[in-house]
């Protein structure tokens, strides 16, 4: 079973990012007069409908579901135990804010893992030119990649998720406003260990579908990836700087944690976005557009 592709279904998805701006990047900029508590459910759910539809017009669905499938599991076993353990993250726990739990982990977790993922999967593909390869280079060089630009988006968002909003609490702390540099090295693990699990599944499935316009259909994930950096020099912009203390007592200024998300997403998370739209632009897009949707069986 496929997804056809549409207007519709291409106007959803540029409806859906921009719905992503509104909770996200105007709601953050403009607390006072957009804040709502329902900002933060809907900046994990809009992201996970994106990916589900823009993925699903690039594979089967049971590809994507696999994708989903693969993401959710593996991100809660590995939360699970190092909520339980320390391992991999370091010693942490979740608060209630976030809502209920799959028994330690708050089920939104998994959600904001799969469509963040899906977008740096996007957009490593998109970098490195892959996605028609079929080659065991590609099937392990595109996760480390991928896994790279989503542990990026965790650099600019753990400390203020954390030492500041109390989503989730480092126990012992750390040297990186409150975190701990296990944090990213689990990370890291975490998110490496479905990416490549599903780069593997997909070394035995047929090609991918064919999503013309080409150059349109990845623009969306570029799109997508850049409003998710924006976030963070919005929040800079809105925030007075206040002090707050982490799990060890160690005081911090809000100021200087969310001026360094800022610099840090500019220079790390944007070159990502510019450098995908720079290949997208200065690609060359063939002069007939294959009919929609066509498998290849070719291998």
């Amino acid at each position: 079973m496929s997804f056809i592709s549409s207007k519709a279904c291409d106007y959803l998805l540029w409806a859906l990012i921009a719905v992503y701006a509104f909770v996200t990047v105007v709601a953050d900029g403009l607390p006072k007069t957009f804040g709502s508590p329902i900002n933060v459910p809907l900046a994990i759910l809009v992201p996970l409908c994106f990916a589900i539809i823009h993925g699903a017009k690039r594979y089967d669905a049971i590809d994507i579901l696999v994708f989903l499938v693969l993401c959710l599991g593996i991100s809660n076993v590995m939360e699970n135990l190092g909520v339980m353990t320390g391992f991999p993250f370091g010693p942490y726990h979740y608060t209630d804010v976030l809502g209920p739990k799959l028994f330690l982990v708050p089920l939104l977790i998994g959600p904001a893992y799969f469509g963040t993922g899906y977008v740096s999967w996007v957009l490593a593909n998109v970098l490195l030119e892959t996605d028609r390869r079929r080659d065991p280079l590609a099937t392990f060089v595109v996760p480390v990649v991928a896994t790279f630009i989503m542990v990026g988006w965790d650099v600019c968002l753990d400390p203020g998720s954390s030492t500041v909003a109390k989503l989730w609490i480092w126990e012992k702390g750390g040297g990186y406003f409150g975190v701990p540099l296990t944090n990213f090295l689990g990370w890291y693990l975490t998110v490496f260990l479905f990416l490549q699990t599903f780069a593997l599944y997909r070394a035995y499935r047929p090609e991918p579908l064919v999503a013309p316009p080409l150059r349109s259909y990845w623009l969306q994930a570029s799109v997508f990836f850049a409003v998710i950096a924006m976030d963070f020099p919005a929040l800079h912009y809105a925030t007075q700087s206040v002090a707050v203390t982490d799990a060890t007592g160690r005081i911090w200024q809000t100021g200087d944690i969310f001026e360094t998300f800022a610099i840090v997403s500019l220079f790390t998370m944007w070159p990502i976005a510019v450098a995908s739209f720079a290949v997208l632009l200065l690609r060359r897009e063939p002069k007939t557009s294959p009919p929609a949707f066509v498998r290849s069986t070719v291998r």
